[in-house]
């Protein structure tokens, strides 16, 4: 990619274009929300003329992946997050990365993760004097209960909130999660929101070979689960749904879409089921739009891609209100949500809908409707606008320009 010049206006730009750096222990090929969000607004702000430079560890490239070209990439040291393989645990690398900013000068800068490599980042970057936005993506304190270290919480919540009130501001995607943000004492909170390819997730993509490779047939719907089949996921309770359907329409197929360390586990309790494992891209895509129905049982997000992915390929979702379903479902419109933590409401949602073929088509057209509205293009420009106000570039251009 071609670097624009700083202080230079790219065509699609009425203001200078931005140097930027994104600081991240998460990133594709890793397969989750949070490698998926920052890969798009990698794309997205190169794509509208700003420089990035990429700090983050190394993952494992399979064969015929390669790393994104639309950001000089830095690669740090990093350990495997335990728990959850495939994932790197960034090392602190302050010393490095002050080094790399002289050279770069950032106008501003994102910190994405909050991890060791995060902390080092926004240490630098308060030494420096870059201002920095954080990301809180991930409920770490929430999920600790799952992995036998809820007693931690307080801690963990403590360390969260100091991290995140030393930066600039943070970023949290819906106003639910701002809102509980406030009240537990952090401060320049910013709701930036999540947005789909709609283009790629398209219920064009439904495959009936694909549905006749499960054993899809007209009598029963293909109930589908995407995401990390782990504890703090309660696929269990999609389990549970999906029998219930199955008790009323036993040519139900449940595909789940996804691994995990529970996988194993799931698989011994429902051997009927199909375990589709990790899928990406088109494939990803094909999996959703030949699917019926949508279970997201999860109370620990902080957002939930899959819900806009699978609304955007026509799916009816059903889940909790909260999270991303608060922020886009309209229950008995474009999906069903119940109260969090009602897993008997869920269930029983989960099987009328299933039951009601007119009803899937109907609120499926209309979740597509809604994702169409939640392309990544504008929630890339809300978030410029969010660096242009941080960073002020307009007075260094001037700055330079004088200097010379």
């Amino acid at each position: 990619m071609e670097s624009p010049t700083p202080g230079a206006t790219h065509p699609a730009l009425a203001r200078p274009a931005l140097r930027l750096s994104i600081v991240t222990e998460t990133y594709p090929p890793e397969i989750n929300g949070v490698a998926n969000t920052l890969r798009q607004m990698v794309l997205g702000l190169s794509g509208r003329g700003h420089e990035l430079l990429l700090i983050r560890p190394g993952q494992r490239l399979a064969a015929g992946e390669h790393p994104t070209p639309a950001a000089r990439e830095e690669i740090t040291a990093g350990l495997p997050l335990p728990g959850y393989t495939g994932l790197q645990l960034g090392l602190p690398a302050g010393r490095r990365i002050r080094r790399l900013w002289q050279q770069f000068r950032p106008h501003a800068a994102y910190i994405a993760t909050e991890g060791p490599l995060g902390r080092s980042a926004l240490q630098a970057a308060r030494a420096g004097g870059i201002p920095a936005l954080t990301g809180m993506h991930t409920n770490f304190d929430q999920y600790s209960r799952h992995y036998g270290i809820g007693p931690l919480s307080p801690l963990i919540r403590h360390y969260l909130r100091r991290f995140h009130n030393s930066s600039a501001g943070t970023l949290t995607p819906t106003r639910e999660m701002a809102d509980a943000l406030l009240q537990q004492g952090f401060h320049h909170i910013h709701t930036w929101p999540r947005g789909v390819d709609a283009g790629l997730f398209d219920p064009q993509r439904r495959d009936p070979e694909l549905r006749a490779s499960w054993g899809a047939v007209a009598t029963g719907p293909v109930v589908l689960y995407v995401g990390r089949i782990a504890p703090e996921k309660n696929v269990d309770l999609a389990l549970r749904a999906y029998r219930a359907i199955a008790a009323r329409l036993p040519d139900t197929r449940f595909v789940l879409v996804g691994d995990g360390p529970t996988r194993e586990r799931l698989q011994q309790a429902c051997p009927e089921a199909i375990f589709a494992g990790a899928r990406i891209g088109a494939d990803l895509a094909r999996h959703y739009a030949s699917g019926d129905l949508f279970l997201f049982p999860s109370l620990t997000e902080t957002f939930g891609n899959v819900v806009l992915e699978a609304m955007a390929s026509g799916l009816p979702v059903i889940a909790y209100d909260t999270a991303a379903a608060k922020e886009l479902i309209a229950d008995g419109e474009n999906g069903r949500v119940s109260s969090p933590g009602d897993a008997t409401g869920f269930v029983r949602q989960a099987r009328e809908l299933a039951c009601d073929p007119a009803a899937l088509r109907r609120l499926g057209a209309a979740a597509r409707t809604t994702a169409l509205q939640h392309a990544w293009p504008a929630v890339i420009a809300r978030l410029e606008t969010l660096f242009y106000d941080l960073a002020n570039p307009t007075a260094e251009t001037s700055n330079d320009e004088n200097a010379n």
